[in-house]
């Protein structure tokens, strides 16, 4: 080693770098595959969440205990658009839920629990997004100024700034209040549909009824997260499989450079095993120290951004519990090129030695020189063929490195414009306003104003699998004027009793051109239409189904109390001149994260690492392909 420094170095490189890429992938997959199910069994996330309009706790509680096969349940109240404020942070936007006895369906990260009155516990997103610490104080409208003595982690919901700010309290310091909230626990999961169904019978008088199930959360976050995972387990495994190859390669020229010297000591009485041995143990000692470099870079460029992105999601960082996965994949780096330099040892040993001290494995026929005119170019190109089997896995090789620069490349473009373009899912409107139906007309005169027509929003459950939501759009007319995700197949929806659905949701219900939607609306009205196309929709996962609007308020005429005015502004019209006349309830519309840019913060932050170690892998296998010709 001491005198192929250079070329011992080369190869360190690599391990070091397939390492890293191994971690950073492990890091990633294993934090947001398996986040949801750790933060479920720390917060003890109850199966389903009600929420309804303001009731007598009492008679609430009666309905739930009448269920069948509830282990147990809590209700409790739930207080929105509540102003918070710290000395440089306010919002408008709290929940604040009071919290009694009972199971509470969070977990406690730091500090305790309220158990009195003066007393908040706010989620971890917020405290780090406000840098709050445990000790201070944070001002809530009705309550006065509470002490924080505890961060809070539950998976319902994603946190702030994802969503509005949540906070608890204790119900000993705000005094008794209706209920709009329950949380029930069952003894068999698997009997949630069933148990759906009963809440829906006994449910009479309550209105603004809404479901929220574990297993719906599960999907949605593991759905999501899934494709953050898919894509950097396939980088890696590309990365890896690249530095593999140019590791075998160089392994395998090195025994070529050998065989004269195998040939001596396999004509002295060297066994094959022996000779195969040291070749791995000179690998070993080279890859060990390189694994375990690499190993550590990648888990530092990447365990720091998960984490944030799991405080986002309500979800824990994985902390030991990577530990074992870290061990494999530093094994794995470490068994690679050790396999890599023994096995071309072995093959070689079992060679007579004669043809070994001939240098056998390199004369496979007489080839024919360049003549001194052929020029350099010429030369080239035929040592490069020389071997073609190595010529082949550097192609490869370099082609797998481009294509990580490309993927890469429309990576960054895709989250750019999904964070400032609402275009790319598909919406032509830029404001949305809180105005009824019969301004219409008055908006449509404002100038710059192309297309004006109401949007209703609602969400609902799939009829026969009550624990898939589904969010529902409306419009009054041609819904593509204003909303046209692209078309995956069959057609835009034509007529009352036609809809089309997001790809995302057509996969969970096995949906096509031509299949009937069955859906429950908040009302309780069943909502049936036939399936007119299927749409690529990023919004909520694909889970969408846009839906005439007379379809929707025949069957949930509140909806109607919901609704917005969507507009399409005239090429180069003024946005904030058309915003200023509609009036203080205009509003942008977002990107596909709309609040979330810290989102797209941390996943640049992830995707950035990531293609630091491919630049690096990419550079490595340019330089070993060099080295090998």
């Amino acid at each position: 080693m001491r005198t192929r420094r250079r070329r011992s170095l080369l190869t360190g490189l690599g391990i070091a770098l397939a390492a890293a890429m191994l971690v950073a992938a492990l890091v990633v997959s294993d934090s947001l595959g398996f986040g949801f199910d750790r933060a479920a069994r720390a917060s003890d996330l109850p199966d389903i969440i009600v929420r309804f309009n303001p009731q007598n706790a009492g008679r609430v509680a009666q309905r739930i205990a009448a269920l069948p096969d509830v282990a147990a349940y809590t209700v409790r109240s739930e207080v929105t658009g509540v102003g918070l404020e710290t000395g440089a942070e306010f919002a408008d936007n709290g929940a604040v839920e009071v919290v009694g006895a009972g199971r509470r369906g969070y977990a406690i990260v730091a500090g305790r629990d309220v158990t009195g009155p003066g007393q908040v516990v706010v989620e971890k997103g917020l405290a780090d997004a406000w840098h709050l610490d445990l000790g201070g104080t944070l001002d809530i409208d009705g309550l006065g100024t509470e002490r924080i003595i505890g961060l809070s982690e539950s998976p319902d919901n994603v946190s702030y700034p994802l969503a509005s700010p949540r906070v608890y309290v204790s119900e000993r310091g705000v005094g008794p209040l209706a209920a709009n909230f329950a949380e029930i626990w069952l003894r068999d999961s698997r009997n949630l549909n069933e148990v759906l169904v009963q809440a829906r019978a006994i449910s009479y008088g309550l209105r603004d009824l809404g479901f929220v199930t574990r297993s719906g959360v599960h999907v949605l976050l593991d759905q999501a997260a899934g494709i953050v995972i898919d894509l950097l387990v396939a980088l890696s495994l590309i990365a890896l499989a690249t530095a593999s190859v140019m590791l075998a390669a160089s392994a395998r020229a090195e025994v070529q450079r050998r065989l004269a010297a195998i040939g001596v000591k396999r004509a002295v009485g060297a066994s094959r095993a022996h000779l195969a041995a040291t070749q791995g143990f000179e690998a070993l000692f080279v890859a060990a120290p390189a694994a375990t470099i690499g190993a550590v870079g990648g888990a530092l460029a990447t365990y720091g951004p998960t984490s944030r992105l799991l405080v986002l999601l309500n979800e824990p960082a994985p902390g030991t519990a990577l530990l074992p996965a870290l061990a494999a994949a530093w094994l794995a780096s470490i068994a690679i090129p050790v396999l890599a330099a023994s096995w071309p040892a072995w093959r070689a040993a079992g060679r007579p030695p004669v043809a070994l001290l001939r240098g056998a494995e390199l004369t496979h026929g007489a080839r024919r020189l360049p003549t001194p005119g052929a020029g350099l170019t010429a030369l080239g190109a035929r040592l490069v063929a020389a071997r073609r089997t190595r010529l082949v896995a550097t192609v490869a090789a370099l082609g797998f490195s481009t294509a990580f620069v490309l993927l890469l490349l429309a990576l960054a473009s895709a989250l750019s414009s999904l964070e400032t373009d609402p275009q790319a899912l598909g919406k032509r409107y830029q404001l949305t306003a809180d105005l009824p139906t019969s301004a219409v007309a008055h908006v449509r005169s404002i100038p710059g104003v192309q297309a004006v027509a109401p949007r209703y929003e609602e969400e609902a459950v799939d009829s026969y699998s009550l624990g898939e939501t589904i969010d529902v759009i409306a419009y009054s007319g041609d819904h593509t004027v204003f909303e046209a995700p692209p078309l995956v197949s069959g057609k835009r929806l034509r007529g009352r009793g036609q809809a089309e659905v997001g790809l995302g949701l057509a996969q969970a219900l096995g949906l096509a051109p031509g299949s009937t939607l069955a859906i429950q609306l908040a009302s309780g009205n069943e909502l049936r239409l036939r399936v007119a196309g299927v749409v690529s929709s990023l919004e909520r996962d694909g889970r969408v189904a846009y839906v005439p609007a007379a379809a929707l308020l025949a069957a949930d005429p509140s909806a109607a109390s919901d609704e917005q005015l969507a507009v399409v502004l005239r090429p180069g019209a003024n946005a904030a001149a058309v915003s200023a006349a509609l009036g203080s309830t205009a509003t942008a519309a977002t990107g596909a994260v709309g609040r979330g840019v810290p989102l797209v913060a941390v996943l640049r932050s992830i995707l950035r690492a990531i293609a630091i170690v491919d630049g690096l892998v990419c550079l490595y296998a340019l330089i070993q392909a060099c080295a090998l010709t």
